[in-house]
């Protein structure tokens, strides 16, 4: 399942970026769009060269800026990487379950989450298979993307143990390393499928890679399902 992480749990998601590379925001409307032009530009050519083989020159020819603009903006590629980063993981959601008020249905809660997650995912194919290639050859990324993925798993494992509570979920389970064992099956579905199976013919639709994923998770948690 798939759920921006929200006041409601008491703390926002730790960032991806590092944001202590960035340095603040421009004054003007004009720094601000010349700005997030470099962003977008930066993004586009990370996700075709990959993060190893792109170059500033690169950024500043997609974006149609002088390197004199660039730097004006940002210091480093990783600089700017963290700033791809800073406004990519808007729109990326993780594997997860949100609190489930006491007149919903849990199941079909997890079905909606599961379909934004796939897609989000499939919106952010190309950004995921980079993640993949910086976090291992980037340690501190590797550490905080982890960060982030934790305080996920940590706000599912509250919701697990709420469903426990209300006898809606499988009490012989630890809520933790269920929440675990089920993001890591669904995040790890979602790659195969929107990047290393990317273009298969063969490839499952969006409604048949949800319900499996729901079953698989309901089934798991032995949610009730209403009829």
């Amino acid at each position: 399942m798939g759920e921006p992480l929200t006041d409601t749990d008491g703390a926002d998601a730790p960032s991806m970026a590092n944001t202590s590379l960035l340095r603040e925001l421009p004054t003007t409307q004009r720094g601000l769009r010349t700005r997030a032009a470099l962003v977008a530009a930066a993004r586009e050519v990370f996700e075709r060269r990959g993060y190893l083989d792109t170059r500033l020159i690169d950024i500043t020819q997609t974006a149609n800026c002088s390197s004199g603009t660039f730097y004006t903006y940002f210091a480093s590629k990783e600089e700017i990487f963290a700033a791809v980063l800073e406004v990519a993981q808007k729109d990326m959601m993780h594997p997860g379950m949100p609190h489930v008020p006491e007149d919903d249905d849990p199941a079909a809660i997890v079905e909606a989450s599961n379909r934004a997650y796939f897609e989000a995912y499939q919106r952010n194919a190309k950004l995921m298979a980079l993640l993949e290639q910086v976090a291992g050859i980037d340690s501190e990324f590797a550490e905080l993307r982890q960060r982030r993925a934790d305080a996920f798993i940590q706000r599912n494992a509250r919701s697990i143990a709420d469903l426990q509570r209300r006898g809606l979920a499988d009490p012989g389970l630890d809520p933790l390393l269920a929440s675990r064992a089920l993001s890591g099956m669904v995040s790890r579905l979602a790659f195969g499928h929107f990047v290393t199976m990317a273009g298969d013919d063969a490839a499952v639709s969006m409604d048949e890679l949800t319900f499996t994923a729901t079953r698989l998770w309901v089934n798991a948690l032995r949610i009730p399902v209403k009829s």
